[in-house]
């Protein structure tokens, strides 16, 4: 793992959190993005060398409709950005983590990712990020 990605801030209004979150950080989100297939739209700040997505919900099944239900806003997940995820993968595997993809799929802000189940990292969502190469 190269380092800290970005954090993933669970929200219940995507435009009401950019605007505290713009505030606090003193800079405007770069990107807005929809993750259909996680039921999930996404924002992204830079604060320096570090990145904070935020995360509402577009399905009321979807994994942010059930995090916010259970847990209420806050900190989701903290992402790790990986040279090769695929490798990441079968590493983490054969150290005993479960890792809830097999294969990695496409994250938002052009990434592939793959989580690790947070019952096997002390409770903390553990996102695997690597840039896809276009």
């Amino acid at each position: 793992m190269n380092k800290i990605e970005h954090i993933g801030i669970a929200v219940q209004n995507l435009e009401t959190s950019n605007l505290l979150f713009e505030k606090l950080l003193g800079v405007p989100h770069y990107k807005i993005e929809e993750v259909a297939s996680e039921g999930v739209r996404t924002s992204f700040f830079r604060a320096g060398p570090n990145k904070i997505e935020l995360l509402e919900t577009t399905s009321e099944n979807g994994p942010i409709a059930k995090f916010l239900a259970k847990k209420g806003e806050g900190v989701h997940h903290i992402a790790f950005a990986v040279d090769d995820i695929v490798a990441e993968i079968d590493r983490l595997k054969s150290e005993g983590f479960l890792v809830l993809n097999d294969e990695p799929k496409k994250g938002a802000d052009n990434k592939l990712v793959a989580f690790l189940h947070p019952k096997t990292s002390n409770g903390v969502l553990v996102e695997l990020c690597q840039e896809i190469e276009e």
